[in-house]
């Protein structure tokens, strides 16, 4: 990427952010900083898997494992060791990655539906695992009893207003860097490679390494957004590993568009607020969810902001014309 194009997109992101860093003095409802916490963790959930789903061409299954994995290495860590929030975050980052190396490094060797179905195989087993272990994960009641939540640089997470601020900043720190990466010479390869593996080989491209990479970075993203929800609840849970989870996020990017780099965060906005209204409103949540999914998969056949960049390119396009 150009200096002065990173540049503008980091000015942005300072813009969102100010935005963001105001909204607690201009409303004090807990209902809206509660959900900018969630869409952080979840926006960076989805569009880390997007790095996998619409930038390399991996439609992995499993991605959860990694959120829950982060989740649970962090928690653990504040509660086993007593350790600072930073350190505790790094801690999930690395657990993520290792875990991403071992299951990656077996995974990218396959192609499509073997794919798929072996990264959601190697999840269900961590799953499995956090509901045995009990002695150590708390089995299927989760790490109850809350987790540590040390001040540093003058924040307490303890307090909703600190936390959303946290969030808010991580969250935007990650989609910059995730933007970056993908619009450095790596982020370029990976789609030479989702779009034609062969010719890349051809040209001295080591594919196996290249979708390994992504699969490292895109865990270590979904590691960090376990982090902030494991903060929002006080604990982890097995649900964070369970196969739904990994469900949502690709509901989020169906929903959202795998063509933008903003749509995985839009799906996962769209989605939790379909969820809150509905669960509000109708007892058949998973019904009128499944309908509300229909809709966008059979209506608009593709994200939002995927019709809305076609529509626009169309608008253009006669405009030009005329």
């Amino acid at each position: 990427m150009k200096q002065t194009g990173f540049a503008k997109e980091v000015l942005w992101g300072v813009l969102v952010l100010a935005a963001l860093a105001a909204l607690p003095l201009v409303s004090s409802s807990r209902v809206l900083l509660d959900f900018v916490i969630r869409l952080a963790a979840f926006g960076i959930f989805a569009t880390s898997l997007n790095i996998l789903v619409g930038y390399g061409g991996m439609v992995s299954f499993g991605h959860a494992m990694f959120f829950g994995g982060g989740a649970y290495a962090f928690a653990l860590t504040l509660q086993k060791t007593g350790a600072s929030i930073p350190v505790a975050m790094l801690v999930a980052i690395v657990f993520s990655a290792l875990v991403a190396l071992v299951v990656g490094a077996i995974c990218v060797r396959l192609k499509e539906i073997y794919f798929s179905f072996l990264t959601l195989a190697f999840q269900m087993l961590l799953h499995s695992i956090i509901l045995t272990w009990t002695s150590l994960t708390g089995g299927d009641q989760g790490l109850t009893g809350g987790i540590p939540r040390p001040p540093f640089l003058g924040l307490n997470l303890a307090n909703t207003t600190h936390l959303y601020w946290f969030a808010s900043v991580v969250g935007v720190a990650c989609f910059l860097l995730m933007r970056y990466i993908l619009q450095s010479p790596f982020g370029y390869t990976l789609r030479m490679v989702r779009d034609n593996a062969d010719r890349a080989r051809f040209l001295g491209v080591d594919v196996w390494r290249v979708k390994l990479y992504a699969f490292i970075l895109a865990a270590s993203f979904a590691g960090i957004a376990g982090v902030i929800m494991a903060i929002f609840v006080s604990g982890a849970f097995p649900d964070f590993t369970y196969w739904t989870m990994s469900g949502e996020a690709v509901f989020m990017i169906m929903m959202g568009g795998l063509n933008a780099f903003i749509g995985p965060v839009v799906g996962a906005a769209l989605l939790m607020l379909f969820n809150d209204v509905i669960s509000r409103t109708t007892e058949y949540h998973g019904l009128a969810l499944g309908v509300i999914v229909l809709i966008f998969a059979l209506g608009f056949k593709k994200g939002i902001t995927d019709f809305i960049q076609q529509a626009y390119r169309l608008v253009t396009k006669k405009g030009a014309q005329s």
